[in-house]
Parts: C-alpha cells; sequence; structure tokens
C-alpha cells in the first residue's frame, strides 16, 4: 500500500470532493446545503477557495477546506480587525478512516499552509454539540470565542453553534 499523500487541491480535484463531502459528510450536526456547498468547492478552480487533501493510491480520503474572509472581524483583536483573516469552511474525512487522525493532520497542514501565507487569525466553526469536532479543534490549537443560537444552520440538536480561533503569533 502507498503512503499517504497530502496536497493542495486542484481544480480537477472538485468533483470528488464534492461526492466525498455529500457521501461522507453527512450527520445531524453538519449544515451541508447542496448548492451553496457544491459552489464553495467550485470556487477552488478560482482560487477563492483552497483545501488541503488526502489521498492514497489515487483515492481521495479526507479535505478541509478555506478561505480569506472578514466575516470575523467582531472577533479579531482591535489591531488587526481591518486584516484579512482565514475560515476553515469544511472539513470531511472517508468513514473508513474515523478515528484515526486524518483530520486532525489535514487541519494541522491546513494551518501551516496559512500560517505560511502569513495568516495571523483562522476562524472555525462546528454545531455545539459536535464532540468529535470540538476535539479535533482543540488537538489543532483553536480555542473557543462564542456560543450562540444559529437554526438555520443548526436544526438539530442545541441549534447552537460554537465559534473557536486560532492566532498565529509570527
Amino acid at each position: 500500500m502507498n503512503e499517504l499523500e497530502i496536497r493542495r487541491a486542484a481544480a480537477h480535484d472538485i468533483a470528488g470532493m464534492t461526492e466525498l463531502i455529500f457521501a461522507h459528510g453527512a450527520n445531524p450536526w453538519n449544515h451541508l446545503p447542496r448548492v451553496e456547498v457544491t459552489a464553495h468547492l467550485q470556487a477552488i478552480a478560482k482560487d477563492s477557495v483552497q483545501a488541503m487533501l488526502a489521498e492514497r493510491d489515487g483515492k481521495l480520503l479526507g479535505f478541509v477546506s478555506f478561505e480569506l474572509s472578514r466575516q470575523f472581524a467582531g472577533y479579531q483583536p482591535p489591531e488587526r480587525r481591518e486584516q484579512e483573516h482565514a475560515y476553515i469552511c469544511e472539513a470531511v474525512i472517508h468513514r473508513d478512516m474515523a478515528g484515526q487522525g486524518l483530520g486532525s493532520r489535514l487541519l494541522g497542514e491546513s494551518v501551516k499552509f496559512l500560517a505560511e501565507q502569513g495568516v495571523q487569525d483562522i476562524y472555525i466553526d462546528r454545531h455545539e454539540e459536535n464532540a468529535a469536532s470540538a476535539g479535533m479543534m482543540r488537538k489543532a490549537g483553536f480555542v473557543e470565542l462564542d456560543t450562540f443560537p444559529d437554526p438555520a444552520r443548526r436544526p438539530s440538536g442545541s441549534g447552537r453553534t460554537t465559534l473557536s480561533c486560532l492566532r498565529i503569533h509570527p
């Protein structure tokens, strides 16, 4: 068996990534509206969205997608309120790889890539009750900032979103 390869996603990966997220990302905690998620992944072809993916023997096993944003400016330190920050949008792992640390590894590679680009603040969110995502985020160094009602995106359980951030100090 060949070694696991982690690399940046390219336009030719979009179809496989779209198939993977809808086949293996659906659960009561994930908000995956088909039109929006598909458009998000299509933006990889334009470089407005980026992703790190893992594959072995040509089989896509997981990915983490992210983009530069200003949507969390209210959470930014005052001296960086006007700076772009990153938002980790999607993270999905093939069911056969669950519990093996691949999600944490992809998240770590994404953080490393963003830090190399000069990004200082990286945001990520999850359903408040998604313990697996919470553990992966904590393991990568993310700190919870806020939990708020979000019934449109979180129709199950508590209906709340937890926002976390990783501050990178150059």
